[in-house]
């Protein structure tokens, strides 16, 4: 897959509108982990909303920033 465009990492797909879509908040954290390679320091199983409501972090982008 080519890269979507220049500074992101790997491919996301666009809504008709040409905006990203947005990261579906029940998909697991393993699933985050391996795709953006990075740690959060929870279990796997987590849903993603879970964690961006602990974190207090408002889109998955930011919360792979901040680490």
């Amino acid at each position: 897959m080519a890269k979507d465009a220049h500074g992101m990492r790997g491919y996301r797909p666009r809504n008709e509108n040409g905006r990203l879509r947005d990261t579906r908040d029940d998909k697991h954290v393993g699933t985050l982990e391996k795709q953006y390679k990075c740690d959060f320091g929870v279990r796997s199983d987590m849903h993603v909303d879970t964690l961006l409501n602990r974190k207090g972090v408002p889109s998955v982008s930011k919360l792979v920033r901040k680490g």
